[in-house]
């Protein structure tokens, strides 16, 4: 059956027809939108050097004349494939022309290269810059063409249709092929701090250690000749960061990269390592996040970065200096330049363009929770490259100052985050540390003047003078130092685990509380159905009640991180049910990684407090499973040994898993505070376990390899009727 279509209405008879009215603009949008759109002179400056990047240009200057010290007007001018009068009539006249979306790719004097600009800012950038015009164009085998527009003339003509360029031949305007573009009566000063702000951003136009092949740029300072420009290009210690990873995201999100530690001083030993990250390992962040997990698939796509770091501290900096010949100011000043991740489409800039946008990932925000380890933008040098064709939903905004907010930028912001994780975690274990490996008893007899007086006093004894007694307190307040930081550093770590204590002792409460509720309604709901049975709401009431006894599960897992006056050894815990409970709160991961696991079906009592033993276990299968979900050759797996050995009275629990193993070189490493590989991680889950083992007078030890981990440690037995020891 036919389904009716209502009948358009109709106007009435002997109406009129309605009237076609074209759009129109006035000519003040120039000027309107480029103040609005362009947000800064130096961002300006660099939408023109663009639009030559974009016309094929080998060599773009960037000049300041008619005045010094104080330039009149300014010049960008380069040898690219210029314009014809078609082009300007049809193009450059035209605001926000599609020319550029549909001719992506551009043939130049250098070769092919892909444009960089879509929406016509140059026009507009120019008009900020200044009100008078002038540009100078020619395409090969064309004549010379000048154009002049007034902006402020323009944006008092009433007309849009009066609103004109005028445009003339030029016999004596450029010899050869490209455009040349001059602003004059300029709407800001340039001082000469300006114009370095300008070298300074310029330089960073181009990767600041990529190959840019045929694009260079050049800045003629005011009062100078082209003779005299300035060659744009980063300073030679850039080239030679002391921490560096490289590398790429494929397709499918995977991080491959390796990174490089290269010593400043001489005596310094040079370390290389891989760096690969599974998308299951970048969706997984630290391994802690209970959040639904994002797409399998990236929403953005593949790109190549490298990102350098440096420790700017005074031992750091002086470093530098030493090695360069370098002020440090002026190592900093370097630095300054080009900080930050910079983003680069194509093989020109996209972001950041001014300083409010350096940290658009949140570097510095981010790096307070944990001063010293992570790294802030002051730090770093770092550029990513994409292409329009791989990641087209990846766009600037039309103020150049950010990135347009959807899904692919926040993949994109979650796979940078995860690869400067990975770089502060690598830099970490370089860093000189050498009170890392001591225990907390040792660093506090390292402040004990006893040594120092024996020295002092012996010293004395054998007639030595002041000074040499001088260089045994100097020598003793070094190292007093050094066991102060350190011993800052160890107490600030601990004081995050006792923020979860506290966290711990909120929940145990509010769980009891929630829990005690639910239980008297389940009982009543009980009643209820005794007398009224519905086979239903007996499945859900059952559902229900497992749901309640899990919480009470987890509230006194809880307990002994909420208690401060709870004594060990005052309960008994199995250990196989504290494993299958330890899984339970993980089954989440397990499915999502396909790891299979391996449980023995016994029960084995230790004299350990369950709360303490779940910590110990939940460490362990944690750092397993952050570690599986990278293995992609062989089944994840994790197994769990239990064996109880009666004339020790100790029972010995091992967990291994398939993943990538523990180098040799690690394995006295992994157990000490905030020793980590794990991007993000804070390198306390390992210690925190091996200390509550050794609190029973056990042992927690780790076998390197390169074909799993295995962790085996002791506990003490427990003893309640009725239950056999493993034989």
């Amino acid at each position: 059956m036919a389904t009716a279509v209502p009948a358009a209405p109709t106007a009435p008879a002997g109406a009129a027809p309605p009237a076609k009215i074209p759009f129109r603009f006035h000519p003040r949008v120039f000027a309107a939108l480029g103040a609005d759109l362009v947000t800064d002179d130096v961002v300006a400056v660099m939408e023109l050097v663009k639009n030559s990047y974009d016309a094929g240009a080998r060599r773009v200057t960037v000049r300041f004349g008619g005045g010094s010290p104080i330039p009149e007007y300014l010049e960008v001018e380069d040898d690219g494939c210029g314009m014809s009068r078609e082009t300007v009539e049809e193009v450059w006249c035209v605001v926000a022309t599609p020319h550029k979306a549909r001719n992506p790719v551009i043939g130049g004097v250098s070769g092919r290269r892909r444009a960089s600009g879509e929406r016509g800012i140059g026009r507009l950038s120019a008009a900020r810059l200044g009100d008078e015009f002038r540009m100078w164009t020619r395409a090969p085998g064309e004549p010379c063409l000048e154009a002049r527009v007034s902006w402020q003339s323009l944006a008092k003509t009433d007309d849009s249709a009066r609103g004109s360029v005028e445009l003339r031949p030029r016999e004596d305007g450029l010899r050869g092929p490209g455009t040349r573009i001059r602003v004059s009566d300029l709407k800001q000063e340039w001082t000469a701090e300006r114009i370095e702000d300008l070298r300074a951003d310029l330089s960073r136009l181009v990767p600041p250690f990529a190959d840019a092949g045929e694009f260079h740029l050049f800045l003629s300072l005011p009062g100078a000749g082209d003779a005299e420009a300035i060659r744009i290009e980063p300073d030679e210690f850039l080239a030679k960061p002391k921490y560096r990873i490289a590398g790429s995201v494929n397709a499918d999100g995977a991080i491959a990269a390796s990174y490089r530690f290269a010593p400043l001083a001489e005596d310094g030993a040079p370390r290389e390592c891989a760096v690969n990250l599974s998308r299951l390992q970048v969706l997984d962040g630290n391994g802690t996040s209970r959040a639904p997990v994002a797409a399998d698939s990236p929403r953005c796509g593949p790109f190549d970065f490298e990102i350098r770091a440096w420790d700017l501290d005074r031992d750091g900096a002086g470093e530098i200096a030493h090695r360069f010949e370098l002020k440090r100011s002026a190592i900093r000043n370097a630095i300054r330049a080009h900080r930050g991740i910079s983003v680069y489409r194509d093989g020109v800039l996209v972001l950041p363009k001014s300083d409010a946008a350096r940290d658009w990932l949140g570097l510095d925000r981010r790096r307070l929770g944990r001063v010293g380890t992570r790294l802030s933008t002051n730090q770093i040098v770092g550029f990513v490259s994409i292409s329009s064709r791989s990641n087209p939903e990846i766009r600037d905004t039309s103020d150049r100052e950010r990135l347009t907010d959807g899904p692919a930028l926040s993949d994109f912001r979650r796979l940078l985050e995860e690869i400067v994780k990975a770089l502060e975690a690598q830099r970490d274990r370089d860093r000189p540390n050498p009170q890392r490996g001591k225990a907390m008893t040792s660093l506090f007899a390292d402040l004990s003047p006893g040594t120092m007086l024996e020295r002092a006093r012996t010293a004395a004894r054998e007639g030595a003078g002041a000074k040499a007694v001088l260089r045994v307190v100097e020598g003793y307040a070094e190292q007093a130092e050094e066991s102060l930081a350190a011993i800052r550093d160890r107490f600030v770590r601990y004081s995050q685990l006792a923020t979860v204590g506290t966290i711990a002792q909120m929940l145990v409460h509010e769980i009891r509380n929630r829990t005690t509720s639910i239980g008297r309604f389940l009982t009543s709901m009980k009643e209820h159905l005794d007398r009224e049975p519905h086979p239903r709401l007996e499945t859900e009431r059952d559902r229900a009640d497992h749901a309640a006894m899990a919480l009470e599960t987890l509230s006194d897992g809880l307990s002994p991180l909420a208690s401060r006056s709870y004594r060990r050894a005052q309960r008994t815990a199995v250990v196989e049910e504290c494993i299958h409970r330890c899984l339970d709160l993980e089954r989440g991961r397990i499915r999502r990684f396909e790891v299979q696991c391996s449980v023995p079906d016994s029960r084995t009592v230790v004299a350990v407090d369950p709360g303490e033993l779940d910590t110990v276990l939940l460490n362990l299968i944690t750092n397993a499973l952050y570690w599986l979900s990278g293995v992609d050759d062989r089944p994840r797996e994790i197994g769990f040994v239990v064996e109880s050995r009666g004339p020790t009275g100790r029972v010995t629990v091992r967990v291994e898993d398939s993943g990538p193993g523990i180098a040799a070189e690690d394995e006295d490493e992994v157990f000490l505070p905030g020793v980590t590989t794990r991007p993000g991680g804070i390198g306390m889950g390992l210690t925190v376990a091996r200390e509550v083992v050794a609190a029973y007078d056990g042992k927690m030890s780790v076998e390197p390899g390169n074909r799993g981990a295995r962790f085996t440690f002791d506990l003490p037995a427990g003893h309640r009727q009725g239950v056999r020891p493993v034989r």
